[in-house]
């Protein structure tokens, strides 16, 4: 399959819309949470840290509500769990912040970063997360979307973007 180059741009108009989607999408096509640690980290570097963050909570709140926390941490998505986790902090979503530690602290405290090594994390603590994920499911909500659009709107040029980026034709 070949990609395409797409322009995409993020500018106030973007943001004054309140489409989340459309604000995080140039992270959604450059980010690369499949190749581990080093490739992620790198594939972030020309983002801000809000824009980071808020692609990993991304992450996390679709996954934690397709699958629960177990979906979340064994697949790839997993690997965002720190900044997902420093996301909530920054958005002031105390509660779901306390969800995802104790999460995390069910795995040991530190779930690997390696895809790999947290499954194996997982098989070998076999956590139940079914508590956390009714606990997240109820503490989801409106206001957190609300949260994080009045981080975004604190500071929007954190999250401009004009350039292209490469899409599956």
């Amino acid at each position: 399959m070949q990609n395409e180059k797409i322009h995409l741009q993020v500018d106030d108009a973007t943001i004054a819309a309140d489409d989340l989607s459309e604000i995080i999408r140039p992270v959604a096509f450059i980010a690369n949470i499949y190749d581990g640690p080093a490739e992620y980290e790198q594939s972030l570097r020309s983002f801000s840290l809000a824009q980071r963050l808020i692609y990993a909570l991304q992450w996390y709140d679709a996954e934690v509500n397709n699958g629960g926390h177990d979906q979340f941490y064994w697949n790839s998505t997993g690997i965002v769990w720190r900044d997902a986790l420093a996301a909530y902090h920054a958005i002031g979503a105390l509660g779901i912040a306390d969800i995802l530690q104790q999460s995390a602290d069910r795995l040991g405290g530190s779930p690997s970063l390696d895809r790999g090594e947290r499954q194996q994390q997982m098989s070998d603590l076999a956590p139940n997360f079914n508590d956390l994920d009714e606990r997240f499911y109820a503490e989801s909500s409106d206001d957190v979307d609300r949260q994080i659009m009045n981080y975004i709107r604190a500071r929007p040029a954190d999250f401009y973007f004009d350039g292209f980026v490469e899409v599956p034709a």
